[in-house]
């Protein structure tokens, strides 16, 4: 049975539940969905999207890092919108994060309610080889 490996960093959130920022198992860092709370202050941040969308993958990179990979290993994302108006504005941020080709396989659903009423989590998976 393959080991489970417990990815924990002081530079993101604090899991605020029974789960755990990421784990490793064969190569593969499932990292939880991440809201875009400032780990320094464990407030959300200012309620506009981008804002929002750009705090939440910096949280992803400091999980990432942690197990010694960046965003460019990642392979899946899902990403979960308060309000699909706000499409646009989160895809540009992300964009802008993600630049490496390929882009992670993703999908992007609208949810009826986001903890903390946050506007975005998003979380991944990524691969060690």
């Amino acid at each position: 049975m393959a080991k489970i490996k417990k990815i924990e960093t002081n530079e993101a959130p604090r899991a605020v539940g029974p789960y755990s920022q990421g784990t490793q198992v064969n190569g593969f860092i499932f990292v939880s969905g991440q809201l875009p709370v400032d780990p320094k202050t464990g407030q959300l941040v200012e309620e506009d999207i981008k804002v929002q969308t750009d705090r939440v993958i910096e949280n992803i990179k400091s999980i990432l890092k942690a197990a010694g990979l960046g965003l460019n290993h990642v392979v899946r994302c899902d990403v979960f919108l308060k309000d699909m108006n706000n499409f646009k504005e989160m895809n540009e941020v992300y964009e802008s994060q993600f630049t490496t080709d390929p882009k992670p396989a993703r999908q992007t659903f609208q949810v009826g309610r986001l903890p903390l009423d946050a506007m975005v989590e998003i979380s991944c998976i990524a691969y060690k080889g």
